[in-house]
């Protein structure tokens, strides 16, 4: 795509304030309560759910300053995402791609946390234009209250723009932001049920910051700063009684149509209001896989609302679709797997007496004795080499889906509550019929049949996502799933693929998880900001649309991206760049994501955010929220990760940005080769550390297949999965079922205690040998630890792994591998970095100090000192 010449846009809402203490992001302990049960309006990511009995549940003591886990910000604001890293040294702004919209996977994430402080702004100026003046139409003080929860929406890496391009580019730090389109809000204020008011000029919306002249209801366009009429709407006696209008006193706002006012509108009634589900099953699976499987599907369908419609799809050599018109019989209509179905076959399916979709609360009972009647694989066949027609099951899944509506309405397409779904639940390789490869790599033809096979199974995902049809894939087993030939489906469709161990729990709650997704279909994104500013990468689970404009707005310059489908747990991560410097006090930047949700409304979601910029390097950097950075740089850095040799490149680069960053914003020690760290950004290094030495980019994580899916996920991670799966939360076990949030760092394995370390796709619990040999304590500390577990993760999808181990076995490897291994340090350092250590007796030190092993793996102090560079720890 070519580069916008338009003025581009990002946009941030209520982000943390900045953290008057940021030497440490572990001061000393406060206790967290479970969030308050009210909000009026809900934080885009709520703080994570902990049990509302306070008596009973667990709490959690943790430093002032807290992770964005928490809600509550540690010195940096808010995460997220941008371009991949300029070559490896950074000595040269990034410059605008050619192509700047990259898609990714579209793995729905966990609902991020966030907190809901208030963005700063000021008031803006005001605009003479002969005789009338032009008026903001609302307080500054009413301005710098933006209303909590909205910076969920939005997330900026910086709460200011530095005006000097120069320093504003610096690739190795970056600028961008996270947005997240497909949010629900309850009805208040912030809906209109009535057409926005545009710029005649550029398309952009009015806004809480435009300048409104009150005689005659003009408004200037803060993107492009041409007047506009409002129809006499705005016309008022002074500005307090404009904030009658929600877009002029809400940063975020829906413009919301319903049916009765949408042309071509087909009225649906209730138990055909939720979108369908089709289950893709492969039954090539032998006895122990099927037993956790069928019980994890018996599961899922008692957990789906009597009103979701269902269908049930076999494949293996052949595919079986299930028909629900016999109430006490599990029968199916069989067609073969070698080729795509044809017309003839589909329409005698289609138009049979057959029901193949049919809502829960009337074929429960049908559903489970299908499940039941599932067997294990009979033939003598490694589970590689059985044959698997995945690729036509899901082509009769999507016919099963459409039905015969296009016909029969004549022309007026059926539109139904949001995307329907399919999902996939395999336990091999796609090895037969259209879209396969051969059971062997050895194959002589292998290279060519596989790339036939991407494209394949990519334009079959786009197939689906033109009828409005996310396809998941849930991959579980011990046989090679083969992801590259599955990932492009997923990824066309606006769907994700996990790989599980087994089909037990976890496959049971992503199955369930997979389904309760709200999603919107028609999802398009419009970006506009200053004409200063200029986007020049965005990730995410769309592509760019070409949307002709011109007719309406002359001047519209904004990128229009298509989304794959709209979910609340879906996000696009936006780079940019300054495109000169900059004269203004402030910049601009919209966001309008237009969109049906489930209830067959129509909406158009606007969001304008207004950045203050700054001359002063350090008034820029104490605004830079290092999480957001983090989050930023770990995207920008796995978009060139593609295989297991780039990530080892890549993990230079982490050390190059590290350089750079100290080089252009540090300071040198006197009378030393070394350079301090700025201290504003003093918690940045460490969370880039977690990134080179965890699951993304290290080398912890054994096959290429799960590393690929891991990246895949991330690139589309929401902000508390993306820094989860960047940086693990550490939190420690107390007497009377309290947490306590420290550090990662290896410190934390101390043999008294308990520890739940929260690395996103993955929890970890690891309980000390000397707590371990007490049953009882060990016991009640083990399944406050779990609860915990669940409570931090029940929003998240995936959900992830939750794996209990003993100090000392095999398994906690996973756990060790992931710390930071700081017991080299000397003590001065480790206190800094790991305050706890000062409630340690001298006693329990020392125990602690005999009980690691050496290794090679450097700490993050001696990574640094390697690098020429020091923190404001040290």
């Amino acid at each position: 795509m070519a580069n916008p010449t338009q003025p581009d846009v990002g946009s941030s809402l209520t982000m943390s304030p900045s953290n008057p203490d940021r030497q440490s992001p572990y001061p000393e302990k406060s206790p967290i309560l479970p969030p308050p049960s009210g909000f009026a309006a809900a934080p885009r990511f709520p703080p994570p759910k902990l049990q509302q009995d306070q008596a009973s549940s667990p709490s959690i003591k943790t430093p002032n300053v807290l992770s964005p886990a928490n809600g509550i910000k540690t010195g940096s604001s808010v995460p997220h995402l941008s371009t991949p890293p300029g070559p490896p040294v950074f000595t040269s702004p990034v410059r605008p791609a050619a192509v700047p919209f990259r898609t990714s996977p579209a793995s729905p994430q966990p609902v991020a946390l966030s907190s809901g402080s208030s963005l700063p702004t000021s008031s803006p100026p005001k605009f003479s234009n002969g005789s009338f003046e032009l008026q903001h139409q609302v307080s500054s003080g009413a301005e710098d209250q933006v209303p909590v929860g909205e910076s969920s929406f939005v997330l900026f890496s910086a709460h200011k723009v530095l005006k000097q391009k120069k320093l504003a580019n610096v690739p190795s730090l970056g600028f961008g932001a996270l947005v997240s389109p497909g949010k629900e809000i309850s009805s208040g204020p912030q809906v209109i049920q009535r057409d926005p008011h545009r710029c005649q000029s550029c398309g952009a919306y009015a806004n809480i910051y435009c300048n409104i002249l009150l005689g005659s209801g003009q408004w200037q366009c803060v993107i492009c700063r041409k007047l506009n009429g409002s129809d006499g709407e705005y016309i008022a006696l002074n500005k307090e009684d404009l904030c009658r209008f929600p877009e002029l006193s809400s940063p975020m706002v829906d413009y919301i149509q319903t049916g009765n006012k949408r042309p071509g509108f087909v009225p649906v009634s209730d138990s055909r209001m939720s979108a369908p589900v089709v289950l893709v099953i492969d039954e090539c699976l032998d006895e122990p896989h099927l037993h956790h499987l069928q019980s994890s599907l018996h599961a899922f369908v008692d957990s789906l609302p009597p009103t979701t419609r269902i269908g049930i799809v076999l494949y293996g050599r052949t595919v079986s679709v299930y028909d629900f018109s016999e109430e006490s019989v599990a029968s199916a209509d069989v067609l073969p797997g070698d080729k795509s179905p044809t017309q003839e076959s589909l329409k005698a399916l289609i138009y049979g007496t057959g029901i193949y979709l049919s809502p829960m609360h009337a074929s429960l009972p049908v559903a489970h004795s299908i499940f039941s009647s599932l067997r294990p694989y009979k033939l003598n066949m490694p589970e590689a080499s059985r044959d698997r027609c995945l690729g036509t099951a899901v082509e009769v899944a999507l016919a099963i889906i459409q039905g015969p509506s296009a016909e029969l309405s004549r022309g007026v397409v059926k539109r139904s509550g949001g995307n329907s779904r399919i999902i996939v639940c395999a336990g091999g390789p796609n090895t037969y019929g259209p879209g396969s490869v051969p059971h062997s790599f050895g194959h002589p033809n292998y290279p060519h049949m596989e790339k036939t096979a991407l494209k394949w199974m990519e334009n079959l995902g786009r197939e689906a996502h033109r009828h409005n049809t996310v396809v998941d894939i849930l991959c579980a087993g011990t046989c090679p799933v083969r992801v590259p030939i599955l990932q492009p489906l997923a990824k066309a469709s606006g769907g994700v693929l996990v790989l599980h161990d087994d089909f037990g729990e976890a496959f049971g709650v992503n199955l369930q998880r997979a389904s309760a997704r709200a999603a919107g279909s028609h999802g398009l994104l419009e970006l506009r900001m200053s004409d200063d500013i200029l986007i020049t990468q965005v990730v995410g689970p769309g592509e760019e649309a070409h949307v002709d404009t011109h007719e309406s707005f002359k001047n519209d310059t904004a990128l229009y991206i298509q989304m794959l489908s709209v979910e609340e747990t879906q996000s696009f991560s936006l780079s940019m760049e300054n495109k000169g410097d900059i004269k203004s006090d402030s910049v601009f930047f919209q966001f309008a994501i237009q969109y049906s949700n489930v209830y067959q409304a129509d909406v158009s979601r606007v969001i304008t955010v207004r950045l203050l910029t700054v001359d002063s390097i350090s008034g820029y950097l104490e605004s830079v929220q290092d999480e957001v950075a983090a989050v930023l740089i770990a995207k920008r850095t796995l978009l060139r990760a593609k295989n297991s040799s780039d990530a080892i490149d890549m993990r230079a680069t982490v050390d190059e940005r590290i350089n750079d960053i100290a080089l252009k914003f540090g300071s040198q020690l006197p009378k030393s080769k070394f350079r301090r760290f700025p201290k504003e950004l003093s918690f940045l290094p460490e969370l880039l550390f977690h990134l080179k030495r965890g699951p993304l980019l290290g080398s912890i994580i054994g096959h290429e297949d799960e590393r690929s899916v891991l990246r895949e996920l991330f690139l589309n991670a929401s902000f508390d999965l993306s820094l989860r799966m960047v940086a693990p939360r550490c939190l420690m076990h107390r007497e009377g079922g309290t947490f306590e949030e420290l550090p990662a760092y290896d410190l934390a394995m101390q043999s008294d205690a308990a520890v739940v370390l929260d690395h996103g796709t993955d929890v970890f619990i690891w309980l000390g040998a000397e707590l371990a040999a007490d049953e009882g304590r060990s016991a009640a500390a083990l399944a406050a630890c779990r609860t915990l577990a669940e409570e931090l993760t029940e929003l998240r999808f995936p959900a992830p792994r939750i794996l209990a181990f003993k100090e000392g076995s095999s398994q906690a490897r996973y756990f060790v591998s992931r710390l930071i291994p700081a017991h080299k340090d000397p003590p001065y350092e480790q206190e800094a970095r790991f305050p706890q250590l000062r409630s340690l007796t001298s006693e329990q030190r020392t125990k602690l100090k005999s009980s690691f092993i050496h290794f090679d793996d450097p700490s993050l102090c001696e990574w640094m000192k390697s690098l020429k560079v020091v923190g404001h720890s040290s």
